[in-house]
């Protein structure tokens, strides 16, 4: 085996596998996208034999390009995108039903109805979640009770059920490895987050047989080995992580109170508490940050849904622009006199709201808005979204007062616009590193150290390089003014819900 390893980031759009050398440099890159399926208004699905097709093809494109075999390939880290639900059946490995996404809202009333039972406060106590139809407990329940005999199949043990890196690493390894991570397993309403396990109240509640729940490990352990007719050789995988915690671990965010946020299709800030399973009191969720040698670190998120999809909506929605990465530059361009707020709550308003019923909506508009109005809309949206995610955390987290760095990654951060008026809107410096491709990293990271090839997390953290550092050049009235803007759009949303 050589010093390389190999890092599949299964996104909502896209799926990406990327090659990363001894150095921890980027040797090869395969991507692809894939369809995304609307069934219903507010639902969301993915074809998972077309993920599965993805990530063959696209690990077979990053070895050709790193100009490698699988035999270089020392370990393999998996990232997923979280929440997402896949149930197959267990001998054939066929999926019974479409994947239902993150993003679906269709068990909204049922979790309503939960809540209605005064189970939410259950739920909250044991995962940290909000009874929300984001997690994937709910949406387990619903093909459970809607695809027909998949209830009684499941407790007869016929069926299994996992997130997307569950699902991967049982096709990948040929159906003998059925096992998920800590970080993964915690966004399922399921499992308990003091406890480590499987909750037995919380599945009798969603009606969930425990036969198809996966083996839970740590983020780095012995997730099996990869059947040797997929690429060539049996590469054993080393790493997991839900793709939020992924990148948290590649920002080397390892002590209490760093925070970074990722800035993808959607937008979500982690803050590490340490070993304290801090209990939100401004309706941000406790999560598994990791859990590495049979340790939990824990922390806060914040979970925006909408970032990167609201410029994917300017592109392929309203056709504003051609290319995501000129936003920024019609952004720019934008008239400084007009304050146009998009709220993008294309699937309900995440935290710290949690409606998943509120709709997006466009305030301010005049004659004269047009593409470049829409565009700064979109962006501003995000840093508007991330400041409120911001501030609830320092209410939740005052150890280091109102004086953190905010480390970002993902594909909207390569904007230096966008990044200097989120710099603005926060009044905090934004620090974007050397390699934005953070998640994989952190599973790379994962993967790697576990596999003996890649350092140990002190050095690992002392590697992190800073591409640049953002600060704040807004003036505190404008600010003030945008912000009060924001808040009353929010507001107005919230009430025509």
């Amino acid at each position: 085996m050589g010093g390389y390893i190999l890092a599949i980031d299964q996104g909502t759009t896209s799926t990406r596998a990327i090659v990363f050398d001894g150095n921890q440099k980027i040797a090869g890159v395969g991507q692809k996208e894939f369809k995304q399926h609307f069934p219903q208004s507010g639902w969301v699905e993915h074809d998972p034999e077309e993920i599965w097709q993805s990530v063959v093809s696209t690990v077979k494109t990053a070895i050709e390009k790193a100009g490698i075999t699988a035999n270089d390939i020392a370990a393999i880290g998996i990232t997923n995108q979280r929440e997402t639900v896949v149930v197959w059946d267990r001998e054939t490995g066929k999926p019974i039903h479409n994947a239902i996404v993150w993003q679906d809202r269709r068990t909204a009333a049922f979790c309503d109805k939960l809540k209605r039972r005064g189970l939410e406060k259950t739920f909250s106590k044991k995962t940290g979640l909000l009874l929300d139809p984001y997690f994937s407990g709910t949406k387990l329940n619903w093909l459970l009770s809607n695809v027909k005999g998949a209830q009684a199949r499941a407790a007869k043990g016929e069926l299994c059920f996992g997130t997307i890196d569950t699902f991967l690493i049982w096709r990948l390894t040929g159906g003998t490895c059925f096992c998920t991570d800590a970080t993964n397993a915690s966004r399922t309403l399921l499992y308990n987050i003091a406890e480590n396990a499987w909750d037995d109240e919380l599945t009798d509640i969603l009606r969930v047989p425990k036969e198809m729940l996966p083996e839970v490990k740590d983020c780095a352990a012995d997730f099996g080995v990869t059947d040797p007719s997929l690429f060539g050789a049996a590469i054993p995988i080393l790493g997991v992580a839900g793709d939020q915690q992924a990148a948290t671990i590649g920002q080397a965010c390892f002590k209490p109170g760093m925070l970074k946020s990722t800035y993808g299709t959607g937008c979500f800030a982690l803050l590490n508490t340490g070993k304290d399973m801090v209990r939100s009191k401004n309706r941000l969720l406790t999560t598994i940050a990791y859990r590495l040698d049979g340790e939990t670190t824990y922390a806060l998120e914040g979970s925006i849904f909408v970032a990167g999809a609201a410029v994917q909506w300017l592109r392929d929605g309203l056709k504003v622009i051609k290319a995501a990465p000129d936003t920024g530059s019609l952004a720019e361009s934008a008239d400084p006199s007009q304050e146009v707020y998009l709220v993008p709550a294309f699937t309900g308003l995440g935290a710290p709201h949690w409606d998943p019923d509120a709709r997006g909506a466009i305030f301010g508009m005049t004659r004269n808005t047009g593409p470049a109005e829409f565009a700064r809309a979109a962006l501003e949206a995000v840093c508007y979204q991330t400041r409120d995610l911001l501030e609830a955390m320092h209410k939740d987290w005052r150890r280091n007062g109102n004086d953190t760095v905010l480390r970002v990654d993902g594909g909207m951060v390569a904007s230096d616009w966008t990044m200097q008026r989120l710099s603005d809107l926060l009044d905090a410096p934004v620090d974007r590193p050397v390699i934005l491709e953070t998640t994989a990293l952190g599973v790379a990271w994962l993967a790697g150290s576990r596999a003996g090839v890649w350092p140990n997390q002190e050095a690992f953290a002392k590697s992190w390089a800073r591409d640049r550092r953002f600060e704040p050049q807004m003036d505190e009235a404008t600010r003030k003014v945008k912000l009060k803007g924001w808040r009353s759009a929010v507001k107005r949303t919230l009430i025509a819900a």
